[in-house]
């Protein structure tokens, strides 16, 4: 299983051996185009995650929490200035643990897929979905469940 989400169609895809499986509509953050860079920005990340929190509590019916930071942002926080080299190495070592990452870096966090509606670019840079489909789509993935963004 792997979530597969394309910013620019607006859409997630649920992938079973390398195949789509089924579709659903999103929307992104209030500053949808390119990759997510700091706290605030009001971009969604690009690149490779995983899950790595279910959250049956969420303000948006549901929620399923993604690795970001990843250790490539940790880098580029770090050499960009944004991070400090202890920030930097306790981001690198959840990840590589497995572990969810800090969210209270510079570099932003608590990156989502969650309910609240598909009718507009709204989020703080979460992958918003109807909540019938974020419904759906808990139930089937796992923490660990990899995901691509795609710009």
């Amino acid at each position: 299983m792997k979530i597969v989400i394309r910013k620019k169609a607006r859409r997630l895809e649920l992938h079973r051996e390398g195949e789509p499986v089924k579709g659903y509509r999103i929307a992104l953050g209030s500053s949808p185009v390119g990759d997510k860079e700091r706290e605030g920005d009001g971009r969604t990340p690009e690149g490779e995650f995983v899950v790595c929190v279910k959250n049956p509590n969420s303000k948006y019916t549901l929620s399923l929490g993604l690795n970001y930071p990843t250790i490539q942002d940790a880098e580029r926080g770090l050499r960009d200035g944004l991070i400090s080299s202890d920030q930097h190495t306790v981001i690198v070592e959840a990840n590589r643990a497995g572990r969810r990452p800090p969210w209270d870096t510079p570099l932003g966090g608590e990156i989502f897929v969650h309910g609240g509606g598909t009718s507009r670019d709204w989020t703080v840079g979460c992958i918003a979905m109807d909540d019938d489909d974020i419904r759906e789509l808990y139930g089937i993935v796992e923490v660990g469940t990899p995901v691509t963004i795609e710009p």
